[in-house]
């Protein structure tokens, strides 16, 4: 076990320095100039211009300024905002409630429909039910999420009117920021009707969201059930006249859940990318949107360190489910 966590450790360090290399470089390939984008083009004199280059410390090479941020990050020190000044840190704190809503809220609606589904789809494998939601699958996940994340607020939103455009709830209700969370804020709020409103904003984004998530998990418990009732102990099961549905509820689920877990495990990426485009559609205030707006102003220090904060969360989040597959099966050893 201690050499498993001191392997998966040192595959962590070397996922930050890949991501910062990545997230460094690249990111200044980009065309536009961030001084130029911060104190306006029109209004710069070029010895402010010089000033402002210096104190940045854009007039060093990209190596020196790579080591020196390589070397902050290593101290915790993310750096600040170009824009706002503020602490990277701070901001991607404020930010990452609401996408931790979204995307938990986007996750329980994939699990809450993907597991029955799958599960229903190897009870009737190869019949109607069977062919018809492996097709729907198949184009739920082949449709890109900003495409379905219009279509469906140009249905729901802008025809029918039965959920909001955007935000996170009503202009009608002041929440006091508690707890980050607008749906916990509201529902230990004393303004009525504020925890349904919330709700009703968070339902369409998460569905978007939670899209891909839900098809995947539809094929990964087809596929993982349907591997597991071809074992000798559910032929021993049948043999003693229990229903298929008792079987799989019983025997093949449990040990059909590791690979279905790595599923969900490796849906963390999927659903953290997935919101970058999803909160854009809706104007949803969290992390992604956070992003894009540094990206249009070439904020550098949130653009690299909101990268590399998310691909922690990711890394560690997988590091969760690796030592969670020991709990669902006793056999599998860390090596």
């Amino acid at each position: 076990m201690i050499g498993f966590l001191l392997q998966r450790l040192g595959l962590i360090l070397l996922t930050v320095f890949g991501a910062s290399i990545a997230a460094f470089f690249f990111i200044r390939v980009l065309p536009g100039d961030p001084v130029l984008l911060m104190s306006g083009e029109r209004s710069t004199t070029p010895t402010r211009y010089a000033e402002l280059v210096e104190q940045f410390g854009f007039n060093r090479s990209l190596f020196s300024q790579y080591i020196e941020y390589l070397t902050s990050i290593i101290q915790g020190d993310f750096g600040y905002s170009l824009v706002t000044k503020g602490s990277v840190i701070g901001e991607f704190i404020r930010y990452l409630p609401a996408t931790i809503e979204l995307t938990f809220f986007a996750l329980i609606l994939a699990v809450m429909f993907g597991l029955p589904i799958g599960i229903l789809s190897a009870m009737k494998y190869q019949r109607w039910f069977d062919n018809l939601f492996m097709a729907i699958t198949f184009v739920g996940y082949s449709v890109p999420v900003f495409v379905s994340g219009l279509l469906l607020v140009i249905l729901f939103a802008s025809t029918l009117n039965w959920f909001p455009v955007s935000g996170r709830i009503s202009s009608l209700y002041f929440i006091p920021c508690e707890t980050g969370f607008m749906v916990v804020d509201s529902f230990i709020s004393n303004e009525k009707g504020a925890f349904i409103s919330a709700l009703h904003h968070l339902f369409l984004p998460s569905l978007v969201l939670g899209t891909i998530p839900l098809t995947l998990l539809v094929r990964h418990t087809r596929s993982a059930i349907l591997e597991v009732m071809k074992e000798d102990y559910i032929r021993t099961a049948r043999a003693y006249g229990l229903s298929e549905f008792k079987i799989i509820m019983r025997h093949a689920l449990k040990n059909a859940m590791t690979p279905i877990l790595a599923t969900g495990g490796l849906q963390v990426a999927t659903l953290l990318t997935g919101a970058i485009l999803t909160e854009t559609v809706f104007s949803w205030p969290g992390i992604g949107t956070w992003i894009v707006e540094s990206i249009s102003r070439r904020d550098y220090p949130v653009i690299q360190g909101g990268l590399i904060l998310l691909i922690l969360i990711v890394v560690f989040v997988n590091l969760i489910v690796d030592l969670m597959y020991r709990a669902i099966d006793p056999r599998i050893r860390y090596g």
